[in-house]
């Protein structure tokens, strides 16, 4: 064996060794099962307060009211109308229900009056000739428009009677390609799924420095096995948690698909490159994704010392990512622009992007550039990240003592 390769060996199984402690030091834990369950926790917290808001807003929903003030003869084609109108909404949007009064002597002040009412909440009031009518309404134009459409309808029924002149027959004709609309819907998911795993998983990264450099265990392990390998180990060690993380969420996940109603058709959001070469990809990009915000994070990280200035950096590392999120899901919104060429050739977002590019395109050539691209920038990252802690911090014990240097050395040759 020639001596490149034995140190190449060598290089591997150290860097192995360390990924194998750091994950077995962090998964054989007890607090490792309540990070598993977490969103178990999360999803708890949020369906509550999602069943809390419904119920108000369907408590509020049921209690408006739409009213039409009309004689007894428009009475009658208003409700044929209304009957006729709500198929067209689901059960969800459909309007409020129409309640029928009988006119008196001034029917705009009585339209004002229950506009006004405190037994229910009226949201918009018809009044008058249904050739003109009048119609009031509060907070919202939808109300109203609706009234205006029925009266409408209401006249044509008056004149053509309520009886259903034309019997359609209904097909249903599935789509041989994905649809535009299907294929951006699925390029946000992609970019939204590796945003949330990494954006839950990546920042734990951030602090798996901090306790080994209290305790001098790093300077042991930089003794050792060279930074890089150091730096390349924690972060396969934290990936390999990761995936462990993914892996069990992605099996309960994925049973869910049994569970929806029948009319859900997920084959809406198939993408340009096909469910399983998507797969593929989505994960080879949360790979990456992981690994390059990991490697800036662990770059980070490393040079902080205490758990207070760990926490001072978990807001701009979250606001880098909400940042990497929002360009990418421009891109995804716009393929082929400027906006997702500089998404896609941008180191920290090439990876969202290009899992939503692998929903829009068919071309399977760009993700072999992306995935190379994208690997160079973890190995340039964690070169960088492993440098500046050997400078900044091994030799000078924190990275204050290395600016102090800095600042010194620029005093003396300017004589202050």
């Amino acid at each position: 064996m020639s001596a490149p390769q034995s140190q190449f060996g060598r290089r591997l199984r150290q860097t192995l060794t360390i990924a194998r402690r750091d994950f077995t030091a962090t998964v054989f834990t007890p607090i490792f099962l309540l990070f598993l369950f977490a969103p178990v926790i999360m999803g708890s917290f949020g369906a509550i307060g999602g069943l809390g808001a419904a119920s108000v807003s369907a408590g509020s929903a049921q209690k408006e009211r739409l009213v039409a003030i009309a004689e007894p003869r428009n009475a009658a084609a208003l409700v044929a109308a209304d009957r006729q109108l709500r198929r067209l909404f689901s059960e969800e949007a459909n309007p409020p229900p129409l309640d029928i009064r009988t006119p008196e002597r001034d029917t705009a002040a009585q339209a004002k009056a229950a506009l006004n009412t405190r037994d229910g909440d009226v949201v918009a009031v018809l009044h008058g000739p249904l050739e003109a009518p009048g119609i009031l309404f509060g907070r919202s134009h939808r109300p109203a428009r609706y009234l205006a459409v029925l009266a409408e309808q209401a006249l044509r029924v008056d004149r053509t009677g309520a009886a259903q002149l034309s019997r359609p027959t209904f097909t249903r004709n599935a789509r041989e390609a994905p649809s535009l609309g299907g294929r951006n819907a699925s390029a946000f998911f992609a970019v939204f799924g590796i945003f949330f795993l990494t954006l839950f998983l990546s920042g734990q990264v951030v602090g798996t420095m901090a306790e080994e450099r209290n305790n001098k265990v790093i300077e042991v392990l930089a003794a050792a096995v060279p930074l890089e390998s150091v730096f390349l180990g924690k972060l396969l060690g934290m990936f390999g948690v990761a995936v462990l993380f993914v892996g069990f969420w992605g099996t309960v996940v994925s049973q869910i698909g049994a569970l929806l109603p029948p009319d859900v058709n997920i084959a809406e959001l198939t993408p340009a490159v096909g469910f399983s070469t998507f797969a593929l990809l989505f994960a080879a990009y949360f790979t990456t994704a992981y690994l390059l915000l990991g490697s800036v994070f662990l770059g980070i990280g490393a040079q902080a010392s205490t758990m207070r200035e760990i926490q001072m950096l978990s807001l701009p590392i979250t606001i880098l990512q909400v940042g990497m999120f929002a360009l990418s899901s421009a891109a995804a919104s716009k393929p082929g622009s400027w906006i997702a060429t500089a998404a896609e050739l941008f180191p920290l977002s090439s990876p969202f992007a290009m899992a939503g590019h692998a929903a829009n395109a068919p071309d399977l050539w760009p993700h072999l550039a992306a995935l190379a691209w994208q690997l160079l920038w973890v190995t340039i990252f964690i070169t960088v990240g492993a440098r500046l802690f050997r400078r900044g911090v091994l030799q000078s014990g924190s990275p204050a003592g290395a600016w102090k240097k800095l600042f010194r050395r620029a005093g003396d040759r300017t004589g202050y």
